[in-house]
């Protein structure tokens, strides 16, 4: 199975990070997050990517050009122009860049890729910037149990503030940073036919509204309950917490050793 990854965006709510280079390539722990979901899926033996580029794309095809270098130690003979790589470490991974246009919606993305899975029976499908433990193989699983054209992750939005719960005045409960509402939210990591292709119109088609109304109204959209760790990288406050968790060495998405 593949997996489908998009990374055209611009990234303007993080933009002082993404001047440069697409969000996606925002690095975690000294690693673009692009390179731990794709270590998610990797860790579930899904190893084969398209990549949706559009924004600032070819800094995506320039860090896979010269991963060897980015992951090796390397000496470069000067005099004889050559170089030699040490400890030459490879992923067992196969990239596909598309360019998707960058100005295109989320759903035009996703159509521009359509002959790189259309022969295949379903492929997973999630956003460049977001990372979960969530468990891929009894995602897939799921996915295959109910029968339908399309699977979403259901997850908890992370909370930002702390909650008050207060009477008279006075602070009765703190809950630091609290999960949302209680009402679980598109937490990406899709797992899809392709035939939902058919149900994105053009560039401009955003795949969270028509297409996945419609499978919803058809009945074709199911969700995968995730009530472990998820989190979006939006903001520069979510990339540091990110960071912070790296840092710790708990980092809860590495579920790769």
């Amino acid at each position: 199975m593949k997996a489908v990854i998009l990374a055209g965006g611009l990234g303007t709510r993080i933009s002082e990070e993404t001047t440069h280079r697409p969000k996606p390539m925002v690095e975690i722990g000294g690693k673009p997050i692009l390179w731990h979901i794709m270590k998610i899926y990797s860790h579930y033996g899904i190893n084969e990517f398209v990549i949706c580029c559009g924004y600032k794309g070819y800094v995506i095809k320039e860090y896979f050009a010269n991963y060897f270098l980015h992951m090796s130690d390397v000496t470069f003979d000067m005099s004889n122009n050559k170089m030699e790589v040490h400890q030459r470490y490879a992923e067992p991974w196969r990239v596909t860049l598309v360019d998707t246009g960058e100005n295109t919606m989320t759903g035009g993305r996703l159509k521009r890729i359509r002959n790189y899975v259309e022969n295949d029976e379903a492929f997973c499908f999630t956003y460049g910037d977001g990372v979960s433990d969530v468990d891929i193989t009894k995602l897939i699983e799921f996915h295959k149990s109910q029968g339908v054209n399309a699977t979403l992750t259901a997850t908890y939005p992370p909370g930002r503030f702390g909650a008050l719960d207060m009477q008279d005045g006075k602070v009765i409960t703190f809950k630091e940073k609290p999960k949302g509402d209680g009402g679980m939210i598109n937490g990406g990591f899709f797992i899809l036919s392709p035939k939902v292709i058919d149900l994105i119109d053009d560039d401009a088609s955003i795949w969270e509204r028509e297409p996945l109304e419609r499978l919803a109204q058809h009945n074709q959209l199911a969700a995968f309950p995730h009530e472990g760790f998820w989190q979006p990288m939006d903001t520069l406050r979510d990339k540091i917490y990110l960071e912070e968790l790296w840092q710790s060495g708990k980092a809860p998405w590495k579920v790769w050793e």
